[in-house]
């Protein structure tokens, strides 16, 4: 039971810091207002940022269903599941700080530990259809921070003037693109995982929308490519 109230205590945590984030707001701005300062290709539309709210009523059920499990037959969590999913919310916990103040390339270490913490958690859970709705919240939480990793690491090359080795910002966004989509295929494959490659839809949509017709390599790289994982997700049989 102490390792569910600590996953409970590890959740309160990630909402309060990331509502105090944007209320306050932490450092005197606004997790937006720092990713908008610069112009990241990669970075979609504003709107595509409430999959945060979802991501957390996701959770908030997962863990609601721990107690309801531990109530009724006194079946608690994995010790793996509890350990991985506290690491992943002090790592969420730790980027939000280290954003805010503007400690943009430590910031990248603590994503990549936020993404490692969550395909840790995620690989607790098999293929079969039980676990696959069990595993939803971890889904969408780790396609979501799949992409921002990406996001992440593309605005903090652009803070610190990276040349891009002589090729353009734009082929630079379709690159990126193309590995994101290539890892949204794999999952989706090997895991069966529809949500998490919805996750890519949506960000990418986000990403046409917000840039439209002033970058166009970048808006029909991210609409045909969201034309091949919804394809994938259609066509890609169950393991």
């Amino acid at each position: 039971m102490f390792r569910l109230i600590l996953m409970t205590i590890a959740f309160l945590a990630v909402v309060t810091v990331n509502a105090l984030a944007n209320i306050l707001p932490i450092n005197g701005q606004t997790t937006g207002e720092i990713s908008n300062r610069l112009p990241v290709l990669f970075t979609p539309a504003g709107y595509v940022f409430s999959i945060w709210s979802v991501i957390y009523i996701l959770l908030a059920i997962w863990i609601v269903g721990f107690w309801i499990r531990y109530k009724k037959e006194k079946k608690l969590p994995s010790p793996a599941i509890s350990l991985y999913f506290i690491l992943s919310a002090g790592a969420n916990i730790t980027w939000l700080l280290l954003w805010h103040y503007e400690y943009f390339a430590w910031s990248i270490a603590a994503m990549l530990a936020y993404l490692g913490s969550l395909i840790l958690l995620y690989l607790q859970y098999n293929n079969n259809e039980r676990k696959i709705t069990e595993r939803l919240p971890i889904s969408v939480n780790m396609g979501w921070i799949s992409v921002a990793t990406i996001s992440n690491i593309s605005y903090v090359l652009t803070y610190y003037n990276w040349g891009g080795w002589g090729l353009s910002n734009q082929l630079w966004a379709v690159i990126m693109l193309t590995v994101a989509t290539a890892l949204a295929l794999h999952v989706r494959f090997h895991h069966s995982d529809i949500p998490f490659a919805l996750v890519f839809v949506w960000a990418f949509v986000g990403i046409a929308i917000k840039h439209g017709m002033d970058e166009l390599l970048v808006t029909t790289a991210s609409l045909f490519l969201s034309g091949v994982i919804v394809t994938g997700i259609l066509l890609i049989k169950k393991k």
